[in-house]
């Protein structure tokens, strides 16, 4: 017997793609140095080991890791989706996201198509088999982290409040600039388009026709963006203009979505006057909001009313039977051949589905029922297509059972109109 040995041949390892993700969460010069760094840092760390094909560095600059809202993030995901990218390397948990949700999805979906994600500071790898364990435990930690930051720089900035300091990013408010005690100065350049904005209002001209006429005229506003009237209306109901500010208009929810609320009782607001210069004078500033007030109820808009009021027949008339929101008139795809006008839940266009999951009906349906009064609307899904029912207002709290006795007595309300539910279900 022969035996012979079969010598194995030396086998050409393919080189995994790499990248790395590197993100700071401000737009300060130091952040901006420590971001240019850790780009450097990676790039060498990639094309220095024979084991990798360097594809780039992804790096966010002044976006949060609670959000997914990071382009450098999304289009590394791409790329991943792609097969572009085999590993990723990241400095730690923090740094590639903190919201521990956001975190497990993102690893998931990445191990499902066989990316590697390593965290050099916890030496993390998302493959190995106590990898998402680990995960788990760490990026709750980091959301914590997270969430205690946001709470203590919520605490700073209710004190300035408090003290009367100011918080005003001047790269978005016309008019005026900071000198080097961070005290508001006048900018002359962008205070003169003030003063015009307030002549032209008084003169006579409306919101639309200023921000026509200064679009016209090719007359930037703040953010080099196209003035419109909520613009115009913002410039002219600003009180610091006149030298005073309110301090807490606004307010962030929570630290993981950012987002911003007005504030309209929520939280404490302070108002402190004669705070900084003067642009326009208190009695014109004055003048103008008496006119802001005449002309609103010339059109039959008064304080404390939906500026939609009385605009149309149906307007005020409709509530949603879900959270008791008045109905808005909407117009659906209106660049479209497909137009279509609907009544939708006011609450669920202004605060999204997580305040209500909301109601839609089109003005040709409810058009056709004789409605005189405030009417609650409902919605309901029968054989897979959508009804409706009707309920006045008044008769809410009445008894359930059967036909609505109000219906049995006047057929006016739904006169007109043949109903597949023909029985009012009771809120």
């Amino acid at each position: 017997m022969r035996v012979r040995v079969i010598e194995p041949k030396e086998k050409t390892l393919k080189k995994r793609k790499t990248c790395a993700y590197a993100r700071v969460s401000t737009d300060s010069e130091k952040q901006g140095e420590s971001l240019e760094n850790q780009v450097s840092y990676y790039e060498n760390l990639i094309t220095s080991n024979p084991k990798y094909e360097f594809i780039g560095v992804f790096a966010d600059q002044g976006i949060t890791g609670t959000t997914e809202n990071r382009p450098e993030f999304q289009k590394m995901l791409e790329f991943c989706r792609q097969g572009k990218i085999d590993l990723i390397i990241t400095k730690s948990i923090s740094r590639f996201a903190r919201n521990t949700t956001v975190m497990l999805q993102t690893v998931r979906e990445l191990k499902e198509i066989g990316v590697e994600v390593r965290f050099e500071k916890e030496n993390i790898n998302t493959l190995s088999g106590d990898g998402e364990l680990m995960l788990t435990v760490l990026s709750s930690f980091a959301e914590e982290e997270s969430r205690s930051v946001s709470e203590n720089i919520k605490w700073r900035y209710h004190k300035k409040f408090k003290n009367g300091e100011l918080v005003i990013n001047t790269n978005r408010f016309l008019g005026y600039d900071k000198d080097e005690n961070g005290d508001l100065i006048i900018n002359e350049k962008e205070a003169s388009i003030v003063r015009r904005i307030f002549q032209e209002y008084l003169s006579g001209k409306g919101t639309f026709k200023i921000a026509k006429l200064f679009n016209q005229e090719g007359i930037p506003t703040v953010t080099g963006s196209k003035w419109n009237e909520t613009t115009i209306l913002a410039v002219l109901k600003n009180e610091k203009y006149k030298g005073d500010a309110i301090l807490q208009k606004t307010f962030i929810m929570n630290h993981l979505n950012k987002l911003k609320k007005k504030n309209i009782g929520q939280l404490d607001s302070y108002y402190i006057e004669e705070n900084h210069p003067v642009i326009i004078p208190k009695e014109m500033w004055d003048k103008v909001q008496n006119e802001i007030k005449n002309r609103a109820e010339a059109k039959g808009i008064y304080a404390g009313t939906n500026k939609y009021q009385n605009r149309y027949q149906l307007t005020g008339l409709l509530y949603c039977n879900k959270c008791k929101a008045t109905l808005r008139r909407r117009t659906w795809n209106s660049k479209h051949a497909c137009r279509k006008i609907v009544w939708q839940c006011s609450n669920y266009i202004k605060n999204g589905k997580d305040a209500c999951t909301g109601i839609s009906i089109d003005d040709e349906t409810i058009s056709k029922v004789n409605i005189q009064e405030p009417t609650f609307v409902e919605e309901v899904i029968k054989n897979g297509k959508k009804h409706y029912s009707y309920t006045r207002k008044g008769e809410q709290d009445k008894s359930s059972s059967g036909i609505n006795n109000t219906e049995k007595e006047n057929g006016s309300l739904l006169q007109g109109i043949n109903r597949p539910i023909r029985t009012v279900i009771k809120l």
